[in-house]
């Protein structure tokens, strides 16, 4: 099993910027296949959730888990109601854009086709945060993780996995929220622990779906945004 250490890690999330958790706050994580494992044992959802209740038990903080695979941000779109906003969230954190990204092959004719484009995406994410703020919730955008770990940039999906991520931060800024910046976290840490540029096997287990030293990753950024520290699961839940 990885050793969970994340120690040289350059943290994203900046802490001055985390707002206070209040009493019966709920959470609600919406995102693809990376978010509905996160309910698993060693899922970061499941590191969340843990970890408040060992810190703020007082605030009694409802988690949900809110992800489905293959997901793409105009599913997010059509399933938001019922998924998101129908919970009555006060917190929401959008974790998308890999299959976005991912899912985009050349068909028959030789066209690109299967992902989201750039416009769509752009616009999907603006209306999805629009909708979480009309129901005074508060939305927490998070930029995609890899698709491939290897360190140099060479990695198939790279370049086009930048340029969504790069509308992420654009959207966020844009709209004034939140930003946890998993991007950024993954690659700072893939550069200090990955010297072999292995296409996976650090922080994920396929080279997209996290291993539970990513788990941890995704969970302790996120904590950051909620002004709350990580608190390691116990020894038998791993």
């Amino acid at each position: 099993m990885a050793i969970l250490s994340l120690d040289t890690a350059v943290q994203s999330a900046d802490k001055s910027t985390a707002q206070t958790l209040k009493k019966n706050d709920r959470i609600v994580f919406l995102g693809d296949s990376i978010t509905a494992a996160g309910k698993g044992p060693q899922g970061y959802i499941t590191m969340i959730k843990h970890s408040l209740e060992t810190t703020h038990k007082d605030l009694e903080i409802d988690i949900i888990g809110a992800g489905i695979g293959g997901h793409k941000v105009p599913n997010l779109q059509a399933r938001l109601q019922r998924d998101v906003l129908d919970k009555k969230p006060t917190i929401v954190f959008v974790y998308i854009g890999i299959n976005d990204v991912w899912h985009w092959k050349k068909n028959n004719e030789g066209v690109l086709a299967g992902g989201t484009t750039k416009e769509n995406f752009e616009a999907g994410l603006k209306e999805i945060i629009g909708k979480i703020k009309d129901a005074n919730a508060r939305p927490i955008l998070c930029t995609a993780s890899v698709i491939g770990e290897k360190n140099d940039g060479s990695n198939e999906r790279d370049k086009m996995l930048d340029e969504y991520c790069d509308i992420s931060r654009k959207v966020a800024s844009e709209t004034k929220i939140e930003l946890v910046d998993l991007r950024k976290a993954f690659i700072d840490y893939l550069k200090a622990n990955n010297r072999e540029n292995k296409p996976k096997g650090i922080l994920t287990g396929d080279s997209v779906h996290l291993n539970p030293l990513g788990n941890k990753l995704v969970a302790e950024e996120m904590l950051k945004a909620l002004g709350a520290k990580f608190v390691e699961l116990p020894t038998e839940a791993k």
